[in-house]
């Protein structure tokens, strides 16, 4: 409400200030109040696992948001912090997180933070000589209690409440209904028996952390008829960090180089847990056979496939970016349509349509082959033929792309240009090689260095038309002929025995971004010679 309309209404003074300015000020304290305690019920989870990492960004975020809606002066930014939130979650923190992977040993096996793997290792149990195992019987009121009937070895029964004192328990007394066959009640006062359908859902979830009984005598859910008077096998000692076997009394000493709790002889805990090694991951990609290996064999293949992809993508689109720029073609606007279908259909369905019509026994254009030609490649099989089939496949997903922004860059070139030429007695080779496609490039020349990297880590088309074969025999580390480096990098990180090593694929993804990096650089200079080229024209 305005201070005009607030004076005509006769408001003016303190009360204009509370008409006014208040709502709005509490709806953005209120606002900023469940922001945060959301944010503070966030960091306590991930700093009670030790998530630090996402724990610091979650705060940076929330000081952000409270910074911005709390200064008058950043109000202009108070509709765009919504924004700033989501790319630094889903943009900026993706990326920290994988460079910070480089450098630790997050990989199976080393998955969790060390509270975390104290907490998980904490969870193993053991039955201590004496103990005693019954049998138990569930029961469970509406509000969600639950309670256990047990029947001991020497007959002896009780009713046991999770952390309350065992009581001893006799048919027809505190509401204990008759007994059964198996001399179980058939029910209990306030509470119904839980069958096994019932049980199963929540056995490990809920039932299996609960202890009943009070110590000493303590009782816990060990099997779906069992229960034991376990203890916990492995306690955390703060004191010496470690873990200690209740058993035998070996203590495993947490290894800060090795990510794991580990004793003098040698015997370590599972799981590990992360910890910062360095260069560690880099010193083993280095020394690795892989590139003593295929390597080099795999980064020449990625640049041929990345600069073939974008030429023949583009030489396509911008022919039929010529083709369409005729107003004499009749039923421009259809043949639009249909040029632009591959564009719109998801890119794992196309490839795998491919994939079909590809088929070495049953595809549609291998068969037709065969019957024209008596021969047909080996589209899977052989090294050359597996590579043009990509680019075969590459082409028909990429040209619509091109054409589009071939379409509209030929819009801006002027006319007048190509009317000095014609006057000028030029051919149509001449206009096009010494005015199309020099103010052509000028425009889409950035675009095509963005499809160009596009292509350089395009791990969809390799992995889904034959991910990465045929295999190149004979090379120390598994690769196949039309592997490219990102799809190389998931064999050596995820299908190399060891499990999903995700730091070392984070370090050769830092090295894959520094060679895209540096080859884009280089594209981008050579496209500052076509500027200079273009203002010639």
């Amino acid at each position: 409400m305005s201070q005009a309309t607030l004076k005509a209404r006769g408001i003016t003074g303190p009360l204009a200030f509370f008409k006014n300015f208040l709502p709005r000020f509490a709806l953005r304290l209120l606002g900023l109040a469940l922001v945060d305690a959301l944010a503070i019920w966030l960091l306590y989870f991930l700093i009670r696992d030790g998530v630090w990492p996402l724990a610091i960004v979650l705060v940076i975020v929330t000081l952000i948001a409270n910074v911005i809606n709390l200064t008058d002066r950043l109000y202009p930014l108070r509709w765009m912090s919504p924004a700033f939130v989501i790319i630094i979650l889903l943009v900026l923190y993706p990326i920290l997180f994988t460079v910070y992977t480089a450098f630790t040993n997050y990989s199976d096996g080393h998955l969790l933070t060390k509270i975390q793997t104290i907490r998980r290792i904490g969870q193993d149990q053991f039955l201590p000589e004496g103990g005693e195992t019954v049998q138990w019987t569930g029961y469970r009121s509406e509000s969600g209690e639950i309670v256990l009937w047990l029947t001991g070895e020497k007959g002896q029964t009780y009713l046991a409440h999770p952390n309350e004192p065992l009581q001893e328990a006799v048919s027809g007394e505190d509401g204990i209904g008759p007994l059964d066959e198996s001399g179980v009640p058939t029910s209990i006062e306030g509470y119904v028996r839980m069958e096994v359908r019932d049980i199963l859902p929540i056995l490990d979830s809920v039932l299996a952390p609960l202890e009943f009984g009070e110590p000493p005598l303590t009782y816990k859910i060990k099997s779906i008829k069992e229960a034991a008077q376990l203890q916990p096998r492995y306690v955390y000692d703060e004191a010496v960090d470690a873990m200690v076997d209740q058993i035998d009394g070996t203590v495993y000493y947490a290894d800060e180089k090795q990510g794991f709790f580990t004793s003098e002889e040698g015997k370590s805990l599972n799981p590990g847990y992360q910890v910062v090694v360095g260069l560690a991951n880099f010193e083993r990609l280095l020394n690795s056979p892989a590139l003593r290996g295929p390597f080099i064999q795999v980064f020449i293949w990625t640049i041929v496939f990345a600069f073939f992809s974008v030429l023949t993508t583009f030489a396509l689109g911008l022919f039929m970016a010529l083709v369409l720029d005729d107003p004499i073609l009749p039923a421009r606007k259809l043949i639009r349509t249909f040029l632009i279908l591959p564009y719109a259909i998801p890119g794992v369905i196309g490839i795998l349509i491919w994939r079909g019509m590809l088929n070495q026994h049953l595809g549609v254009l291998t068969t037709n082959m065969v019957n024209l030609f008596g021969w047909a490649p080996g589209w899977f099989t052989d090294s050359l033929w597996s590579k043009v089939g990509i680019l075969l496949v590459n082409l028909w997903l990429g040209y619509p792309y091109m054409m589009l922004i071939c379409s509209g860059a030929l819009q801006a070139i002027p006319r007048d240009i190509y009317e000095a030429a014609d006057v000028d007695g030029a051919s149509t080779w001449q206009r096009f090689w010494g005015i199309t496609l020099p103010l052509l490039l000028v425009s889409v020349g950035p675009l095509l260095i963005a499809s160009f990297t596009f292509n350089f880590n395009n791990f969809t088309v390799i992995y889904a038309y034959n991910e990465g074969r045929p295999p190149i025999p004979g090379t120390p580390t598994p690769a196949g002929y039309t592997d490219i480096l990102i799809s190389y990098t998931y064999r050596l990180a995820f299908e190399s025995g060891r499990g999903a090593e995700h730091s070392y694929a984070a370090a050769i993804t830092i090295v894959i971004f520094l060679v895209v990096a540096t080859i884009t650089l280089f594209q981008y200079r050579f496209m500052g010679r076509w500027e200079e080229i273009s203002e010639s024209v």
